[in-house]
């Protein structure tokens, strides 16, 4: 499965933007999709998730009220709305795949497809 996310760019703090992951090669069944971010000098850490198929979504408490995360299965994409955004949440956000656990949702290790990285950058 390849995964191509996009969608990043800049936006003044407050503002919204959504991003999307496209799979290609391949489809989302029988996976969780994750998102992730990494900030320079900073580990990557957990944003949101969710397993295509159903269940509720997972959303780091850093921006939980502020992420909405859906997917439309005709296009097999899998979007990450996110509102209010902070100068603090300025990174590099990756889409990746897995098949993890419900306890392991959050954690980078249980995906093992990712896509390449799109730029959000939030200006004060």
């Amino acid at each position: 499965v390849q995964l191509q996310a996009y969608g990043g760019g800049l936006v003044q703090a407050g503002g919204s933007l959504r991003l999307s992951c496209a799979a290609s090669g391949g489809t989302f069944d029988g996976y969780a999709v994750g998102w992730f971010r990494q900030a320079p000098g900073k580990e990557r850490e957990f944003v949101a998730a969710q397993r295509w198929s159903a269940g509720y979504p997972y959303y780091a408490e850093s921006m939980k009220g502020r992420l909405t995360i859906s997917k439309d299965r005709a296009k097999n994409t899998v979007y990450l709305q996110m509102n209010n955004l902070k100068p603090d949440d300025t990174a590099a956000y990756y889409c990746a795949v897995g098949r993890p656990i419900a306890s392991t949702m959050t954690r980078d290790q249980s995906y093992y497809y990712w896509g390449q990285g799109t730029q959000v950058t939030v200006s004060s």
